[in-house]
C-alpha cells in the first residue's frame, strides 16, 4: 500500500484553526445560550413585575370589602408575548380567590418568582403582596401573575443564533486570513526549493539567500550537508585519481617483468625477476592498503561520532597489535605512557589508523629503538612515535605529509600516503601533525586539542 503523503503546513494550520474555532464556537455557543436565557428571563420577568404591580395597585377596599378593578395596561404588557398563555389570580386576606384562575399552583414558601406547570405547559409566575391595615380589612392581598415560556425561548434562541452567526462569519474570515498569512510566510521556502531544484547536480556551493530568521537554521543545515557531501565527493575523486596515478606504473612494471620471466631461460635471471615481481607485489599491496585506509579515515572523520578517548589506550593497542613484528622483525618497540589519562574527543578507529601509519613509517625509515608514547604539552594532547634516527633532511621534512611524496612506480617503496593519513586525521580533529627532532632521535607527533571544559 502506497504511503500517504504528509499534509502541507497550510493544511495543518487550516485544520488546527478549524478545530480551535469549533471548540471555541461550542464554548461561545453555550455562553451565548446561557446569556440569551438570562436576558430573556430578565426581560419577561420585568413584564410580569409590571403587570402584577398594575393589578396590585388596582386592589382597593369599598364598604369593608376588597375589590379588584384589573387595568387594561396589565394585559397590554403581557400581550408583548402574543404566543404565550397568561394566567392571574388575586387572593383576599382570608385566602379566598377574588378573581382570576382558581387552579394556579401555590407559590413556595418565601418565594416571589417560581416556575410551575400551567395546564400542561411550563410557566413562570410572580407573586406580589399588598398589605391592608384598615378597620374593616386587615391583612395581605396576594396577586399572582403567570406566563408560559414560549417567548422566552424564542428570544434566547434569537440571541444565540445571532451570536453564532457573527462567530461563524468572523471564524471564516480568520481562517482565510490565517491561510493567506501562512502562505505568504512560507514563500521563502518555496523560493529556496526552486533555487535548489534549478541547481546543477555538481554545484554543491553554499546557498546564499536572504532567508527569514526562522528559516535560516534550515539553510545552514542544507549548507552543512552539502559541504559534507562535497568532502565525500572529493574523497571519491581523490581515491580514483590516486588509484590511476599510483597503480598504472607498478601494474605495468609487474606485467613487463612477468612477461620477461615467462620467456627467460636462464634460471638465475628468472629467479631474480621473480624476486623483483614479489617485491613489487608486496609494495603494491601495501600501497592499496594505505589508499583504502586513507579513504576510510577521511570518510570517518567527517561522519563518525566523536567520543572521549584516552590516547594511552590507542598507544597500547597499536603496540599490542604486533604489526612491527611483521614489518621489521626483531625491532624493539617500547611503550612510554604515564599514569594520568590523556583525553581527547575523536574517533578511535581513525586515531588508531593514524598512529599505525606513524609507527609503520618509523619502522620503515627510522632506526631502532622505536618508542610509542603519549603526553600533555602546552595544553595539547600528544600521541607520538620516536625513533633513534636523525630524521629526513629539512627540505624533505617540510614536504612530509603531502600525498605522493615519492613515486611508488619509481621506488617500489612508498607514496607518502602514510603520513598524509596521519596529517588528515590530526587536522580533522582540530590538531596538527608535528615532525621534530627530540632528545634521543626524531619524533612524529599527533598533537590534538584538549576537550572543551578541561584545563590545559
Amino acid at each position: 500500500m502506497a504511503e500517504r503523503a504528509p499534509l502541507s503546513l497550510t493544511a495543518r494550520l487550516a485544520f488546527g484553526i478549524t478545530g480551535l474555532l469549533i471548540v471555541g464556537g461550542l464554548v461561545l455557543a453555550l455562553a451565548a445560550f446561557g446569556y440569551g436565557r438570562a436576558a430573556a428571563r430578565e426581560t419577561y420577568d420585568r413584564l410580569l413585575v409590571g403587570a402584577a404591580s398594575d393589578i396590585a395597585a388596582s386592589v382597593g377596599v369599598e364598604n369593608g370589602r376588597v375589590v379588584v378593578d384589573i387595568p387594561v395596561s396589565a394585559f397590554e404588557l403581557l400581550a408583548l408575548a402574543p404566543d404565550d398563555r397568561i394566567a392571574y389570580q388575586v387572593r383576599g386576606v382570608d385566602g379566598e380567590v377574588l378573581t382570576g384562575h382558581a387552579e394556579l399552583p401555590a407559590p413556595p414558601e418565601g418565594a416571589d418568582f417560581y416556575d410551575a406547570d400551567f395546564r400542561g405547559e411550563p410557566a413562570r409566575f410572580l407573586r406580589v403582596t399588598r398589605r391592608f391595615a384598615e378597620r374593616s380589612v386587615s391583612g395581605n392581598v396576594e396577586v399572582i401573575v403567570g406566563q408560559t415560556l414560549q417567548a422566552r425561548r424564542d428570544l434566547a434562541f434569537d440571541i444565540t443564533s445571532k451570536a453564532l452567526y457573527g462567530l461563524a462569519v468572523g471564524g471564516f474570515a480568520m481562517l482565510a486570513l490565517a491561510v493567506f498569512v501562512v502562505r505568504s510566510a512560507l514563500r521563502p521556502l518555496d523560493r529556496l526549493a526552486r533555487r535548489i531544484a534549478a541547481r546543477d547536480p555538481q554545484d554543491l556551493t553554499p546557498l546564499e539567500t536572504a532567508a527569514p530568521r526562522e528559516v535560516a537554521p534550515l539553510v545552514g543545515s542544507v549548507n552543512t550537508f552539502m559541504a559534507r557531501l562535497e568532502r565525500q565527493f572529493d574523497t571519491t575523486r581523490n581515491l580514483i585519481s590516486d588509484s590511476a596515478h599510483q597503480l598504472r606504473t607498478p601494474v605495468a612494471a609487474l606485467r613487463a617483468q612477468a612477461d620477461l620471466a615467462l620467456t627467460e631461460t636462464d634460471p638465475a635471471r628468472r629467479d631474480g625477476l621473480v624476486e623483483r615481481i614479489h617485491r613489487r607485489s608486496v609494495s603494491l599491496g601495501r600501497l592499496l592498503d594505505q589508499m583504502l585506509s586513507h579513504a576510510l579515515v577521511v570518510h570517518r572523520t567527517g561522519s563518525a561520532r566523536r567520543e572521549a578517548l584516552d590516547l594511552r589506550d590507542i598507544a597500547l593497542d597499536i603496540v599490542e597489535a604486533g604489526d612491527h613484528l611483521v614489518i621489521a622483525p626483531g625491532t624493539e618497540v617500547r611503550l612510554e605512557i604515564g599514569e594520568d589519562p590523556v583525553t581527547v574527543m575523536a574517533d578511535a578507529l581513525s586515531l588508531r589508523e593514524a598512529a599505525k601509519n606513524l609507527l609503520s613509517n618509523a619502522l620503515s625509515h627510522g632506526h631502532p629503538p622505536i618508542a610509542v608514547g603519549t603526553g600533555i604539552e602546552g595544553g595539547e594532547r600528544l600521541l607520538w612515535v620516536r625513533d633513534a634516527g636523525d630524521g629526513p633532511p629539512e627540505g624533505v621534512a617540510d614536504a612530509i605529509g603531502d600525498r605522493f611524496l615519492r613515486s611508488a612506480a619509481s621506488s617500489g617503496q612508498t607514496s607518502g600516503l602514510g603520513l598524509s593519513i596521519s596529517k588528515s586525521v590530526a587536522e580533522a580533529y582540530g590538531g596538527r601533525l608535528r615532525l621534530e627532532h627530540a632528545a634521543g632521535g626524531f619524533r612524529a607527533v599527533l598533537a590534538l586539542p584538549a576537550p572543551e571544559g578541561t584545563g590545559p
